[in-house]
C-alpha cells in the first residue's frame, strides 16, 4: 500500500481544521461497581429520539432542533432527563451501564447545546471562547458528582480512555452531517455493543465514511485522521478497521487499494 496522504479537505462549512484531543483518562471517573444492579432510565431520551430524529433519503439522520426548541413540553423533558443524569454518580454503576450512560449523556447534552443556541448553521458556531468557530466542546455544560463536565471531558477523558473502543466514535454524535448518525435508539447496558457495531457498519458503508472514487483515489472521513490513534495508529490500522465492517464489495476495494487517500468532513448542522 502506498503512503496515505495526510491532507485534510475542509468542507464548505469549516474554516479551520478540527483539532482532535488525545484520550487522557480523568482518574476521578475510572471507578465502577461491577456488583451493582443499578440501572439508569433512558426512556425520556428514547421518547425525544422517537419524536425528533428524522430519517433522510441521503442516509444521514436529521434532528429537528427547531421543532424541539418550539415544543416547550419536550424541551422541559430534555432538561429533566439531563438533570436526572446529573443526579447519578456513575462510578457506582457497572461498566456496561456506565458506557450507555456516558454515550446517551454526550448525545443529549449536544442536542441541548445546539437547541439553546439555535438557529445556527453549524455546531462550530457555538462557543464561549474567543476563538471563532471553536465549537462548544471545551465549555462546561454539566456537573456530575460535584465535577464540572465538558463534552471533551466525556469523550476524551472518560469514554475513549476507559473503554479504548474505536466504536465510541460511531456512538457519540457531534450534530453534523459528516458525523456518524445520531442513532434513533437510546443506548442501554444490554444493547450498546450491538448498536455500536450497527453504527460502524452504517457509517463505513456510507459515502461520508468511505468513498472509493477509483483505484487510485479514495476519500474517507476526517474522523480516521483526527483519531487515528484509536484506529490502529497507522494507515494500515485504519484500513483494517474499515474492512472489518465493510460490505463485501467495499471490503474488496479496500483490500486491493493502492492509491491516495484524502480526508473530508462536513460540519453543516444535521437538521432537516
Amino acid at each position: 500500500m502506498k503512503s496515505i496522504g495526510c491532507a485534510v479537505i475542509c468542507s464548505l462549512f469549516s474554516v479551520a481544521v478540527f483539532a482532535a484531543a488525545e484520550p487522557e483518562l480523568i482518574p476521578f471517573w475510572e471507578p465502577s461497581s461491577e456488583q451493582s444492579g443499578a440501572s439508569v432510565d433512558h426512556s425520556a431520551w428514547q421518547t425525544l429520539l422517537n419524536a425528533y430524529i428524522k430519517t433522510h433519503p441521503s442516509g444521514v439522520n436529521r434532528f429537528d432542533y427547531a421543532g424541539l426548541k418550539a415544543a416547550t413540553h419536550s424541551l422541559a423533558n430534555l432538561n429533566s432527563y439531563l438533570a436526572a443524569l446529573q443526579s447519578v454518580d456513575p462510578r457506582e454503576l457497572a461498566r456496561a451501564e456506565q458506557k450507555a450512560y456516558w454515550i446517551n449523556f454526550y448525545n443529549a447534552l449536544t442536542v441541548k447545546v445546539v437547541v439553546d443556541a439555535y438557529p445556527v448553521e453549524s455546531i462550530k458556531e457555538i462557543h464561549e471562547s474567543w476563538i471563532p468557530r471553536a465549537g462548544p466542546w471545551g465549555d462546561v455544560h454539566a456537573k456530575v458528582a460535584g465535577q464540572d463536565l465538558t463534552l471533551d471531558n466525556i469523550e476524551h477523558g472518560i469514554l475513549r480512555p476507559i473503554w479504548q473502543d474505536a466504536r465510541i466514535h460511531y456512538g457519540v454524535n457531534c450534530a453534523s452531517i459528516g458525523c456518524p448518525n445520531l442513532t434513533n435508539t437510546a443506548f442501554t447496558a444490554s444493547n450498546t455493543e450491538a448498536l455500536l457495531d450497527a453504527a460502524a457498519r452504517d457509517y463505513i458503508n456510507h459515502v461520508r465514511g468511505v468513498d472509493v472514487l477509483d483505484e487510485d483515489f479514495m476519500v474517507i472521513s476526517s474522523i480516521y485522521t483526527w483519531f487515528v490513534v484509536d484506529f490502529g495508529d497507522s494507515e494500515e490500522g485504519v484500513i483494517a478497521h474499515l474492512m472489518k465492517y465493510a460490505k463485501p464489495e467495499l471490503a474488496a476495494q479496500l483490500e486491493n487499494f493502492n492509491g491516495t487517500i484524502d480526508y473530508e468532513y462536513d460540519w453543516a448542522l444535521n437538521q432537516p
